[in-house]
């Protein structure tokens, strides 16, 4: 009997760590070679994975190509480089400082039990104004939402002169615009999402894009782009759209350059680095490029509308039902303007702003916002600020959503308040929450001491985030409901301190900018 009781103890011990051994996605062959995965608190982190050849030489300021493989097994243990930025720029982020032009790396972490589990997979794209940004800030720790049944990736992708640099040689040369390389590093990123997450437990049918700030304007962008279609089925937008007109001159409140413009501002740009031709341009150092380009979020640099990657104003195109139609969960921030305008506003200078940029609108959008006192002047700005870069692209995106494609639009106002932030939430303040990372966030912006009004709030939007990454649709058991948006009902969901679905916010300011961005369609229209 005793000899019995032993080898079935031994059977159960064998069984036992036999499971153990297979719960957990330790490795994976990808393109390129196999990786070692390393495990905590029941995720596994794979880092500093490469998803395309380095950038470099003569492939600067091209499409990125595949892969170098590797031999024997690559121990995916820390963060690669960070791609070329301003360096003080990474210390804001809480990131480590290195950085350099090979930076197209992707970070994996997965709590799949095994390779067959297909879980939803999310993909996460920074935001930084295209000029700054990184996956190795620890805001941006995946483990926490993975937790929550989500494989989750993030992206990195060239930022500055190296991501958006346009010029008229590089258009030739490619015979299809140039200036995007920032956004087909993204499109890589999902190809080899598409082509790898399987090994990690992830399911290639049901991949959600994600980012906030110029990663969630990033996000619209790739909702609107030929080459992202069939790459991923479901879209979340944390304070991003880009859904304004092509940008000509110095027009108020639009972004996206036309190709000619992005040439002319690269041509003189490398004109001032004395380089004449794209092949001295890729000789210069990276450094010396970088330092030509100004501190922090200087520089001048974004997406182009290239004609192709960028095929024009994603209003018209979403209008002509050209875009790549899936659920969407899209929204903006309460205050998100206090974090860029901190003081120094009088109603003199922000009228002067306005009349100098926004033409025969100026008046028409002033009287929409107080500004007679310095303190409503302030205000004012910081509330022009998040109504012309985020809050009317969230609600233009959502009314063309829901008008023109089958994938339902879900909206949110992030109004969560805390004794640092009384007037509400500044730009970047809900992704701790959403991350589930809460105390983390950029050096100088934290959100002080974590109360449990903080985790409530975190469990509620995390939740929701991953319940559509899951299904498409954010609600579940003890959620308050969130209705989709549709132009009948526009309800939005605040998540605030009684969480639930109200009709939109600031109407009033969103229908002048609504008339703002008419005319400026209207003048683009009459070139």
């Amino acid at each position: 009997m005793n000899h019995l009781l032993a080898r079935a103890c031994a059977a159960v011990a064998a069984f036992a760590l036999g499971f153990s051994a297979a719960a957990e996605v330790l490795s994976a062959k990808v393109a390129g070679g196999e990786l070692q995965g390393f495990a905590a608190k029941g995720v596994v982190s794979f880092k500093g994975v490469p998803f395309a050849a380095p950038p470099v030489g003569e492939l600067r300021w091209k499409k990125p190509q595949a892969v170098n493989t590797w031999q024997g097994v690559r121990a995916a243990d820390a963060f690669a480089a960070s791609c070329m930025q301003d360096p003080m720029m990474l210390q804001i982020q809480q990131a480590p400082p290195a950085m350099a032009e090979d930076c197209l790396y992707l970070n994996v972490w997965t709590p799949a039990n095994s390779a067959g589990d297909r879980l939803p997979v999310m993909v996460w794209i920074y935001g930084g104004g295209f000029a700054i940004g990184t996956t190795a800030a620890q805001l941006y720790d995946g483990a926490p939402l993975a937790e929550k049944g989500v494989v989750l990736v993030s992206v990195a992708y060239r930022v500055g002169a190296f991501g958006f640099l346009a010029h008229p040689e590089l258009s030739r040369e490619s015979g299809k615009g140039s200036g995007n390389y920032g956004l087909q590093d993204m499109i890589a990123g999902l190809e080899w999402v598409r082509d790898n997450i399987a090994a990690f437990g992830g399911d290639p049918r049901n991949v959600t894009i994600f980012g906030e700030s110029a990663g969630g304007i990033a996000v619209s962008m790739l909702a609107a782009s030929p080459h992202a279609k069939g790459l991923f089925h479901k879209v979340i937008s944390q304070s991003g759209g880009s859904f304004a007109p092509s940008r000509r001159a110095a027009e108020g409140g639009l972004s996206v350059p036309a190709l000619a413009l992005a040439e002319t501002t690269g041509s003189e740009f490398l004109g001032k680095l004395d380089a004449t031709t794209i092949a001295a341009g890729r000789a210069l150092p990276a450094g010396q490029i970088q330092q030509a380009q100004g501190p922090g979020l200087t520089g001048g640099f974004w997406p182009v509308d290239d004609g192709d990657v960028l095929p024009g104003d994603q209003f018209v195109l979403y209008s002509a039902g050209r875009f790549n139609d899936t659920p969407v969960l899209i929204g903006t921030n309460s205050d998100e303007g206090a974090l860029f305008i901190q003081g120094g506003v009088t109603s003199a200078a922000l009228q002067g702003q306005m009349r100098g940029g926004y033409g025969e609108h100026a008046d028409e959008l002033l009287a929409v916002y107080s500004n007679a006192t310095e303190s409503q002047a302030l205000q004012g700005a910081r509330d022009v600020f998040r109504d012309s870069l985020f809050a009317w692209p969230t609600w233009t995106w959502a009314r063309l959503q829901s008008a023109k494609g089958r994938g339902r639009a879900y909206v949110y106002y992030f109004d969560h308040r805390t004794p640092q932030r009384p007037n509400g939430a500044w730009h970047a303040d809900e992704m701790q929450y959403v991350f589930r990372n809460l105390g983390s966030g950029f050096a100088g912006i934290g959100d002080g001491a974590t109360r449990s009004e903080d985790v409530a709030m975190s469990d509620l939007a995390s939740t929701y985030w991953t319940n559509f990454a899951k299904t498409g649709d954010p609600n579940g058991a003890g959620l308050p409901r969130w209705p989709a948006f549709t132009e009948a009902s526009q309800q939005v969901m605040f998540l605030d301190a009684a969480s639930s679905a109200r009709p939109v916010p600031n109407m009033e300011q969103l229908k002048a900018w609504d008339a703002y961005y008419a005319w400026r369609r209207d003048q683009a229209k009459a070139r």
